[in-house]
C-alpha cells in the first residue's frame, strides 16, 4: 500500500509541476508529461518502481479516449468533412505509411516490422496540433480545417492499426506471444472452443455492443439521470466503458475497438455532452499518467550513444511527412497560407504512436531495440512541433500570406433613406429587420471576402470605405434620414460618426457600441444613439431568468424596462461628468 502510494505521489507530483511549465513555455501539456516522466526516471530506479506496472493502467485512458473520440463523430460533422476526411486523410495515412514502410524495407527491415513502423509513424499529434491551432487562432482558417480533417481520420485510424498489430507478430516468438497475435484467444475463456465457436463468440460479442449502444444504453441512462445523483450517471459511464473493455478482452478484440465502436453510436445522444464532461477529466488524468509512464521508460542514453542516428531519422521524418503534406496540399488545391499551414503543423509524429509502440510491443511486433529507438523519434518530433511553428509564424507565414490584390470601389447606382455601414452579425439584423418592413437600405462593408460571401444569399452589399467622403456622398449621404454604424472598428466607428455629424448634422445615426467607455466616445463624436452591442441580449436573458425563477412574463419585462431605464439615466449622468478616462464599469455590457 505504501509502495503504491509512493508512486501515486511521485507521479501526480511530476505530472503538476511539469505540465504548467510546457504549457508556460508553449510545449503543450502532452510534451510536459513526457518530460516528467524523463525528469521523474532516476527517481523511480531509487524507489524501484517499474513504469511498466503503472502504464497498463493508464494505457485505460487511451480506452477512454476512443470512446470520447467515436462520441465527436456525429453523421453530420462527418458529411460536412467528408471530402476532407477521407481524401485529405486517407491519402495522408496511406501514403505516409507505405512511404516510411518502404524505407525500413530499403534499411533491410522485416517487412511486418516496416508495415508496423509505417502505420506508427503516419500519425500526427492531435493534442499539440489542436492546441496550438486554436490558442493561435488558426483552427477555423481553411489550412486549420484541412489539419483538423486529417487529426480526425488518424483518431479513426488508430482503431484498424490496433486490430491489424497483433497480425504483424515477427516469426519465433513464443507460445504465448503467438496466442497475442492470433488477437490474444489463447488466453481469454472462449480459448476452449474451436475456431468456428469462436469465431461466433466474437460476433456476438460485437453484435452486443451495436445492439445495446443502440437500444439499451439510452434507457438506462434516462433512468439514472431522472435519480438527479450526478455521481450515480457517472458510475454508469465508467461502467459501460469497463464493461465493454472487459466484453471485447474476453474474445480476444482490442478494448479499444469496442468503446470507439460504442461512442459511435452514442455520438447522437442526448447524453452525449454529459458523458463528455464527465469523463474528459478522468480521461485526461489517466492519459497524463500514462505519457508520464511513457517518458520515464524512454532510454535516452540510445541518444547519448547514437545522437547522429536519432538525430537523422527525426530531422528524416519531419522532412517527408512536410513534403508528403505539401504534395497532398497542391492536390487538394490549398493555397497560399493555408498550403503552408497544414504542411508545418502536421510534419511531427504524435500521441497515439506511443499507444501504437505500447501494443506493438506488448504482442512481439516490435522488438525491444527498434521500439526504443522508435519511441525517441517519436517524442523528439513531437518536442520539435512548438520550433517548428515558430518557423512558420515568424519566416514562412509573412511571405506565403495571401495578400488579395487592390480592389477598386463599387460604383453605387441607388440612394435610400437609410444607409448601413458595416455588415457583420449586428449589420445584418438590423438590415434584415428593415428589409422585411419593405425599406432597401444602401450596406456598405471594406471586407471584399465577406461582401462576395454576403452576394452569394442575394445581399447587395457595396464594396468601399465608408470615410471617404464620395463614396457616401454616392450613397445619398446628404438626403438620408438615417446612417447606422454597425462596424466593429471602435476607432473607425467614433471617427465616422464626428465625421458625418460634422457635414451633415440633421442625419439620425444610431451607433454599435462596444462597451460603455465606447457610448460615451460615440455619443460626444455626434452619435443620437449608441447601442451596446450586447446589453439588448444580456437584458433579454436576465428577463427569461425572472421568469423561470416564477415571475410571470409581464412583471420581468416591466422590471426589464426599468432596470434599462436606471441603467440608461446612469449612462446619461456619467457621460456628464465623463472625462474621457476609462470607466469603472466598461467591462459591462
Amino acid at each position: 500500500m505504501n509502495d503504491l502510494l509512493i508512486q501515486a505521489v511521485i507521479y501526480l507530483g511530476a505530472g503538476v509541476i511539469a505540465v504548467p511549465i510546457a504549457h508556460r513555455l508553449g510545449l503543450g501539456s502532452v510534451l510536459g508529461y513526457l518530460l516528467a516522466g524523463v525528469a521523474i526516471a532516476p527517481l523511480l530506479d531509487w524507489v524501484g518502481s517499474d513504469p511498466e506496472d503503472v502504464q497498463h493502467f493508464a494505457e485505460f485512458g487511451v480506452v477512454m479516449m476512443l470512446f470520447l473520440v467515436g462520441l465527436e463523430l456525429q453523421p453530420r460533422l462527418l458529411w460536412e468533412l467528408r471530402l476532407r476526411l477521407f481524401g485529405l486523410g486517407g491519402m495522408q495515412v496511406l501514403v505516409t505509411a507505405m512511404l516510411v514502410a518502404g524505407a525500413c524495407l530499403a534499411a533491410g527491415l522485416d517487412w511486418r516490422l516496416a508495415i508496423a513502423l509505417g502505420m506508427i509513424f503516419a500519425l500526427s499529434s492531435t493534442a499539440i496540433v489542436l492546441q496550438t491551432l486554436g490558442e493561435k487562432g488558426w483552427l477555423r482558417t481553411e489550412g486549420g480545417q484541412s489539419a483538423f480533417s486529417v487529426l480526425l481520420f488518424q483518431d479513426i485510424a488508430v482503431i484498424p492499426m490496433l486490430a491489424l498489430m497483433p497480425l504483424l507478430a515477427l516469426p519465433g516468438m513464443d507460445a504465448s506471444a503467438a496466442g497475442d497475435a492470433a488477437h490474444a484467444v489463447a488466453d481469454t475463456p472462449i480459448a476452449q472452443f474451436p475456431a468456428w465457436a469462436q469465431g461466433l463468440f466474437t460476433l456476438a460479442a460485437v453484435a452486443a455492443v451495436v445492439l445495446g449502444g443502440r437500444y439499451l444504453t439510452r434507457p438506462a441512462f434516462r433512468i439514472i439521470a431522472r435519480t438527479g445523483l450526478h455521481e450515480l450517471f457517472f458510475a454508469a459511464a465508467l461502467l459501460l466503458i469497463i464493461g465493454i473493455a472487459v466484453l471485447m478482452s474476453m474474445v480476444g478484440l482490442s478494448p479499444a475497438l469496442g468503446t470507439f465502436l460504442a461512442g459511435v453510436l452514442l455520438a447522437e445522444s442526448e447524453y452525449r455532452h454529459e458523458l463528455v464532461s464527465d469523463l474528459e477529466p478522468f480521461k485526461g488524468l489517466l492519459l497524463g499518467v500514462f505519457f508520464v509512464t511513457v517518458g520515464a521508460g524512454m532510454e535516452f542514453a540510445l541518444l547519448a550513444e547514437e545522437p547522429a542516428l536519432i538525430a537523422t531519422l527525426t530531422l528524416s521524418l519531419i522532412a517527408v511527412k512536410g513534403l508528403i503534406l505539401l504534395g497532398l496540399a497542391v492536390l487538394f488545391r490549398l493555397k497560399g497560407r493555408a498550403r503552408w499551414l497544414f504542411t508545418f503543423a502536421l510534419a511531427q509524429s504524435g500521441e497515439f504512436g506511443f499507444v501504437l509502440l505500447a501494443y506493438g510491443t506488448s504482442v512481439h511486433v516490435l522488438p525491444d531495440g527498434v521500439a526504443a529507438v522508435a519511441a525517441l523519434v517519436v517524442a523528439l518530433s513531437m518536442m520539435a512541433t512548438p520550433l517548428i511553428m515558430i518557423v512558420f509564424e515568424r519566416f514562412v507565414s509573412p511571405r506565403v500570406a495571401r495578400r488579395p490584390a487592390e480592389r477598386m470601389e463599387d460604383e453605387i447606382e441607388e440612394e435610400a433613406p437609410v444607409i448601413i455601414a458595416g455588415m457583420g452579425r449586428f449589420g445584418q439584423i438590423v438590415q434584415r429587420l428593415l428589409v422585411m418592413d419593405g425599406y432597401k437600405p444602401v450596406v456598405l462593408d471594406n471586407s471584399a471576402e465577406h461582401i462576395d460571401g454576403l452576394r452569394k444569399f442575394g445581399i447587395q452589399v457595396y464594396y468601399g470605405n465608408a470615410l471617404r467622403p464620395g463614396l457616401l456622398e454616392a450613397a445619398g449621404i446628404a438626403r438620408a434620414k438615417l446612417l447606422v454604424v454597425a462596424t466593429d472598428n471602435r476607432e473607425r466607428a467614433v471617427e465616422l460618426v464626428h465625421h458625418v455629424k460634422q457635414r451633415y448634422p440633421r442625419v439620425h445615426i444610431i451607433a454599435r457600441a462596444a462597451s460603455r467607455e465606447h457610448v460615451y466616445q460615440l455619443r460626444a463624436a455626434g452619435a443620437d444613439s449608441a447601442i451596446r452591442e450586447l446589453f439588448g441580449s444580456s437584458l433579454e436573458a436576465a428577463t427569461q431568468s425572472l421568469q423561470v425563477l416564477g415571475e410571470s412574463r409581464g412583471r420581468a419585462e416591466k422590471k426589464a424596462a426599468a432596470f434599462a431605464r436606471h441603467d440608461e439615466e446612469s449612462l446619461r449622468q456619467l457621460f456628464e461628468v465623463w472625462d474621457g478616462e476609462i470607466d469603472v464599469f466598461d467591462n459591462e455590457a
